[in-house]
C-alpha cells in the first residue's frame, strides 16, 4: 500500500482527507506544520505529498522548495484555499505536480491521487470502471448500460462512480457525502438519498441495495 504525507494544518480537513485515504486503501501520515512536513518528506519513503499552502510556521511555498532542492521528486499535490492564477502557477512552476483549490470533493482528490500514483498507461486504462453490463467513462464522462448511452448528471456521476468504485460494499451515507458533495457537507441532509433515487430511476431500481441503518450497496443484479 502507497504511503501519503498530508501536510495540513487545520484537523478538520487533515482527518478528513487521511480517513478517506485510508478508507481508499493507502497509508496516511499528517503534519500539521511546515517544519514536521518537510523534514517527514526528506527522512520517509513517502509516495505522495498533499500540501496546503497556508500553513502556521511557514509558507507552503517554502517547503515545497526545501523538498526540491534536497532531490526529493516524490510527486506533491498542493491542496489550498488560495486558487488566484498567481499562486498557482507559482505552486507548478515551483515543483508541484498537481494544484487544487479548496473547498474540494474527496472523489477529485482521490482521482489525482491515483493519476499521480500510477504510471500513465495504467491510469488511462483505469478511467474506464466497469461493472457487468454498466461503464462508467471517466475520461468523457459517459455513461453505457447494455452499449446504449445514459445521460447523467455532473453529481449523478459522481455518486455512480463512488458505487461503481466500490461494489458489492455497504457505503454509508456519510462517506458518499463526503466522498461526492466533499468536506464541507451537511451530515444531517437527505441529499445521498435523492441521487440514489435518479440513478434507479435512470440504470435500474436492482442496481442499488437499501442497507437498513447502514447506507447503500451497489452490485451487478444479474
Amino acid at each position: 500500500m502507497s504511503r501519503i504525507l498530508i501536510i495540513e494544518d487545520e484537523s478538520r480537513i487533515s482527518s478528513f482527507v487521511a480517513k478517506g485515504l485510508k478508507a481508499a486503501g493507502y497509508i496516511p501520515t499528517v503534519a500539521d506544520t511546515g517544519k514536521e512536513g518537510g523534514y517527514l518528506a526528506q527522512i520517509g519513503d513517502f509516495e505522495l505529498i498533499i500540501l496546503d499552502i497556508g500553513l502556521p510556521d511557514e509558507d507552503g511555498f517554502s517547503v515545497l522548495s526545501r523538498i526540491r532542492s534536497t532531490n526529493v521528486d516524490t510527486p506533491v499535490i498542493i491542496l489550498t484555499a488560495r486558487s488566484s492564477i498567481e499562486d498557482t502557477v507559482a505552486g507548478l512552476e515551483g515543483g508541484a505536480d498537481d494544484y487544487m483549490a479548496k473547498p474540494f470533493r474527496f472523489e477529485e482528490l482521490l482521482a489525482r491521487v491515483r493519476l499521480r500514483l500510477r504510471p500513465q498507461a495504467t491510469a488511462m486504462e483505469d478511467q474506464v470502471i466497469r461493472v457487468g453490463p454498466l461503464e462508467l467513462d471517466c475520461g468523457s464522462r459517459r455513461t453505457r448500460l447494455n452499449g446504449h448511452e445514459i445521460d447523467l448528471s455532473a453529481r449523478e456521476f459522481g455518486l455512480a462512480e463512488a458505487f461503481m468504485r466500490n461494489p458489492g460494499q455497504v457505503l454509508s451515507r456519510e462517506q458518499l457525502l463526503s466522498r461526492v458533495w466533499g468536506y464541507d457537507f451537511d451530515p444531517g441532509s437527505n441529499v445521498v438519498d435523492v441521487y440514489v433515487r435518479y440513478l434507479r430511476n435512470k440504470l435500474g431500481a436492482e442496481w442499488f441495495t437499501t442497507v437498513r441503518g447502514m447506507g447503500y450497496r451497489f452490485e451487478d443484479p444479474s
